[in-house]
């Protein structure tokens, strides 16, 4: 099979032919403790108190070889290994959850946006410990990942945790079919491109090169620049996060790839002629979500100067699964290397550093009532440059106004009845109350208006 295909976990992955390999291992050894397994196979098979299906002992035994390489290498069973070719198609029947494995728990990488998960307000990081009631702790992740897939329209209860020591809470969800969209894109502040990645799958770059052209059109000549948000993408394929790097880019090394040998080395570097968005400033949203293959993303557009990255730390996966076929046996997905942003920079474990760091606030807007201006003040001289502006507005406390006084050093004070939120006045008239804004898309929309700014004023 010599397509490439996304994972469910958001893991960046290469299928490629299974090869056998015995290292640092003597084979009278390796037969020794073959013959170990043997034993104790043979052992739970005929003494435990009730008896256990061959295929089950077998599969669960290489699951926990797996399992103990890290938390990304798994067995697929024939069922497993047909449905990742189905999920690559972008529809499966669930909650929309990116999941991995971390100390025996079920750890949220990201919600998909648009699905039960996302609408219950599941964060990344969150753990799963129960699933019906039924304790998850320790299973292996395809079996956890399978308990929560179902028919669509059928409920299921999970219980989480936001820490392992956090206070565990219940969540009822209906699954639905799962469909991704990996790339949404709209409009933001009149001439700003704002793109949404979901996902890095065969549709990506497709998807990416249709939003280009229509915010072009949309905007026109007047376009400041676009946000690329990464924000909760859990990755996906590999040649799609270079493909969509390649948008950006017209020269220079992507990303390159570091395996078992020192000698397996594999640079990956833009093609000439493929950059979309010809040097139009570009802002990356990342956060504790972003893995993966929109890790490799945001690390070659940072390290060739080619975006900023705005936001928090990123999740930190810097691995390459393979899908190895498993003749009538279904496949493994496999840790075979290491990727490396173009400065030979490893996130593994670490994530990539955003430039300029923003969290997740709330914007209160603060009531300015009563404060006065130079052109309050009783007698202020007219402005010269607006000769037909009167000389002067009516003094402070006059008729219709506020009572306010002066404090000394030209402090103000004013007496002002309080007042309701605009969301609980919006309520309270039964008016539906306007989403939070976005406090690090807001930031994102500030800089690049700044950054048009000054290119027009340097022009001029």
């Amino acid at each position: 099979m010599n397509k490439i295909l996304a994972a469910v976990l958001g893991t960046a992955l290469i299928v490629g032919p299974l090869s056998y390999e015995i290292a640092n291992s003597k084979p009278a050894d390796t037969y020794k403790q073959l013959d170990l397994f043997a034993d104790v196979f043979e052992v739970v098979r005929n003494q435990y108190f009730k008896p256990v299906p061959d295929d089950k002992l077998i599969e669960a035994s290489i699951n926990g070889m797996l399992s103990s390489l890290d938390p990304h290498s798994s067995y697929m069973n024939e069922k497993d290994y047909a449905d990742l070719t189905t999920q690559t198609k972008g529809e499966f029947g669930g909650l929309g959850l990116e999941v991995t494995q971390e100390n025996g728990f079920v750890k949220v990488e990201a919600p998909i946006d648009d699905t039960p998960a996302a609408r219950a307000n599941i964060k990344s990081g969150d753990l799963i410990t129960h699933i019906d009631g039924e304790v998850i702790v320790g299973i292996p992740l395809n079996d956890a990942v399978e308990k929560m897939r179902g028919a669509p329209g059928t409920a299921i209860k999970l219980t989480l945790r936001h820490t392992e020591k956090g206070d565990p809470f219940e969540l009822t969800l209906t699954r639905e079919i799962i469909k991704v969209p990996s790339v949404k894109s709209r409009v933001e502040s009149e001439n700003i491109g704002y793109i949404r990645l979901s996902s890095f799958s065969e549709q990506t770059q497709p998807g990416l090169d249709k939003a280009i052209n229509e915010l072009k059109q949309q905007i026109g000549p007047n376009l400041a620049g676009y946000i690329l948000d990464l924000r909760n993408n859990p990755g996906g394929l590999l040649n799609s996060a270079v493909s969509v790097s390649n948008t950006f880019l017209d020269q220079g090394e992507i990303v390159s790839t570091r395996g078992r040998n020192p000698d397996d080395v594999d640079h990956i570097d833009a093609k000439p002629g493929l950059d979309r968005v010809k040097g139009v400033p570009v802002v990356i949203l990342i956060n504790g979500g972003t893995a993966s293959a929109a890790e490799i993303v945001s690390g070659a557009l940072q390290d060739h100067h080619r975006a900023i990255i705005m936001g928090t730390q990123s999740f930190g996966k810097g691995s390459v699964q393979t899908i190895l076929p498993l003749k009538n046996h279904g496949g493994l997905r496999l840790t075979t290397a290491e990727y490396f942003t173009p400065s030979g920079r490893s996130i593994q474990a670490k994530g990539i550093t955003p430039d300029i760091e923003v969290r997740p606030s709330r914007i209160e807007e603060i009531e300015q009532a009563g404060r006065l201006h130079e052109a309050d003040l009783k007698g202020a001289l007219p402005n010269p440059n607006d000769p037909n502006k009167p000389a002067s507005t009516p003094a402070a406390g006059g008729p219709g106004q506020p009572s306010t006084s002066l404090a000394p050093g030209g402090a103000q004070t004013a007496a002002k009845p309080e007042a309701a939120a605009p969301a609980e006045a919006a309520q309270a008239n039964g008016q539906k109350a306007e989403p939070p804004v976005d406090y690090q898309l807001a930031r994102a929309v500030d800089l690049l208006h700044g950054v048009a700014m000054f290119n027009n004023r340097a022009v001029n």
